[in-house]
C-alpha cells in the first residue's frame, strides 16, 4: 500500500463516510476516488497490481490538480492527497465505512470482487457497486449482507457530471438508502433513486438513444457530426449520443447493450457497426479512435 501522509479520523462533519474505499483505478474509480477526496474523505484505491496501481494514483492526482486549477478546492495536493492511499491488498478496506466496487462491467469479474470485498469488511460497512446495467439483486444473491449493498452509478466524467443514480435491491435497507443520498449531496451531486431493473432508468434510456445513433450512422443517414449536432441543438442535449459513446466507450456501451439485449429483447441488440469498431479496438476517447478521432491521449 502505497500511503501518503494517511490518518484516519472520525466520520466525516459533511455527509460523507470519513473512511472511502475504491475498487479499481480507471477512468471511473480514479474518478470516484477524487470526488470523495474533494468531499473531505481518506480513500483507499486498490488496483489489480502494482503497474496499475501507479497509473491509478496518478489519474487522481491529475483529477486534483485539476481541481485546484479551477477553483474547486481551497486545499493544496499535499492536504488532498495526504488522504490517499494506493495499493493491491484488500485488506485496505477493513476499516472502511464504504467500499464502492468500480472493476469493469462484466458480471462474473464484479460478483468476485464484491464477495472478495465484502469479506473485508465490518458487518456495519456499506458496499456499492458502480455497476450501470447489472442487476443489483443478481449481484446482492452472491453477498452474505444483501441489506448493506446497494448501486451508486456515477457517470463519466465523474468531476463535471452531477447526477448519481442510486439503484436499491429488494433486500437493500432503508436507512443505507436514505445514509447514499445524504452521501451524493455531500459529494455536491444529485441523486435519483431507481429500483432494481435491467438498465436501471439512465443506462437504459441512454443506450437506446446512443444504438439508434449507431444504426443511423450505419445507414448513412448523416455524419456523426451531424447525428450530434441535431440532438445538441435540436434537444440540448450537452453532448451528443455517438460522442458520449466515444467518452463512455465503445466496449462498455458494447457490454451494456449485450447485457439489455439478453435481458429486453431485440431493441437493444447490438448494431454490426458497433462491434466491429470493437473488434478492431477503436473503443473511442481511450484508444483515440471512435466515432471520432481524440488527440488528448
Amino acid at each position: 500500500m502505497t500511503t501518503v501522509g494517511l490518518e484516519l479520523g472520525d466520520r466525516g462533519e459533511n455527509g460523507v463516510p470519513d473512511r472511502v474505499g475504491v475498487l479499481g483505478g480507471g477512468r471511473m474509480g480514479a474518478g470516484i476516488a477524487h470526488a470523495f477526496l474533494l468531499a473531505g474523505a481518506h480513500v483507499a484505491l486498490v488496483e489489480r497490481n502494482e503497474v496499475e496501481a501507479d497509473a491509478a494514483r496518478d489519474r487522481v492526482v491529475r483529477a486534483v490538480d485539476a481541481s485546484i486549477h479551477r477553483g474547486a478546492t481551497s486545499e493544496s495536493q499535499a492536504e488532498i492527497t495526504g488522504r490517499l492511499a494506493v495499493g493491491i491488498d484488500y485488506a485496505a478496506f477493513r476499516d472502511r465505512d464504504l467500499v464502492v466496487e468500480a472493476v469493469p462491467e462484466i458480471r462474473a469479474m464484479k460478483v468476485d470482487a464484491l464477495q472478495r470485498v465484502e469479506a473485508e469488511l465490518g458487518e456495519d460497512s456499506a458496499l456499492a457497486s458502480n455497476t450501470s446495467s447489472i442487476s443489483i439483486d443478481d449481484l446482492a444473491a452472491h453477498l452474505a449482507r444483501p441489506a448493506r449493498f446497494l448501486g451508486l452509478h456515477f457517470f463519466n466524467p465523474v468531476p463535471a457530471s452531477t447526477l448519481v443514480e442510486l439503484v436499491t435491491g429488494s433486500e437493500t435497507s432503508t436507512e443505507l438508502v436514505t445514509d447514499a443520498q445524504g452521501w451524493v449531496n455531500a459529494l455536491g451531486k444529485t441523486p435519483i433513486t431507481v429500483s432494481d431493473a435491467p438498465g436501471f432508468a439512465s443506462s437504459r434510456l441512454g443506450v437506446a438513444l446512443g444504438l439508434e445513433a449507431i444504426r443511423m450512422l450505419e445507414d448513412g443517414v448523416a455524419s456523426a457530426e451531424d447525428i450530434d449536432a441535431a440532438m445538441m441543438l435540436g434537444y440540448k442535449h450537452p453532448v451528443g449520443p455517438l460522442k458520449l459513446t466515444d467518452i463512455v466507450g465503445l466496449d462498455v456501451r458494447l457490454g451494456i447493450a449485450e447485457y439489455l439485449h439478453a435481458q429486453l429483447g431485440a431493441r437493444f441488440e447490438p448494431p454490426a457497426l458497433l462491434r466491429r469498431l470493437v473488434a478492431e479496438g477503436k473503443l473511442g476517447r481511450k484508444s483515440g479512435q471512435g466515432f471520432y478521432t481524440w488527440d488528448d491521449q
